[in-house]
């Protein structure tokens, strides 16, 4: 029987304060591993900006908001961080969030919750964003932007920034059930036994 060691770091709080130490955990993990294709989620772009900058020479995939999710016709993430992350060589990635969409048109208009969004409630049990971080990986998939049948990073956060890292095999929306974590890098464990 084979066996494999990692160590997965847990933060004691949530949010941004997390980000350089969630970066360069994923980064160790990614190079070990031998991992090239990093997803990062992000919303006004700076986490993504700043992912790109640790993860220079990797293939790096921003998921963004769907333009409207704040306000219609919005896009929250900024010209500034959009031209950055292009000349990084950033693939941006905009589109219908998996655990959203249409979903959750059904629960503003008929007050009633749909698979998707009950998914997203499930995941939030271990934290937005272990939520956020499955939720990427199937977007990504469903634009063709992830390897088939090869591990990935994932980048998420609570919020702002990042707090959370997982490697994961991505499959599409449709094959949902066929998501598969590898491993925690880390994440936030607020009330972990020892904090």
């Amino acid at each position: 029987m084979t066996e494999v060691s990692a160590q997965t770091v847990y933060f004691a709080q949530s949010g941004p304060a997390n980000t350089e130490r969630t970066l360069a955990l994923a980064h160790e993990r990614a190079k070990a591993l031998g991992i090239d294709t990093v997803l990062v989620a992000t919303t006004g772009g700076a986490t993504a900006v700043r992912a790109a900058e640790v993860f220079s020479g990797f293939t790096v995939v921003a998921v963004t908001h769907s333009t409207g999710f704040s306000e219609p016709y919005q896009q929250e993430l900024t010209p500034e961080n959009a031209a950055a992350l292009t000349r990084a060589g950033v693939h941006i990635l905009t589109t219908t969030h998996a655990f959203g969409g249409v979903g959750r048109a059904v629960r503003k208009k008929l007050g009633t919750y749909e698979v998707e969004e009950i998914i997203a409630f499930t995941l939030r049990i271990f934290g937005q964003g272990m939520k956020v971080v499955a939720e990427i990986a199937l977007m990504a998939a469903d634009a063709g932007l992830v390897p088939e049948n090869k591990p990935v990073l994932a980048i998420g956060g609570t919020g702002q920034g990042a707090d959370t890292a997982v490697v994961l095999y991505p499959t599409h929306a449709q094959t949902f059930f066929d998501l598969q974590f590898a491993e925690i890098i880390c994440m936030p464990s607020p009330r972990h036994p020892t904090f």
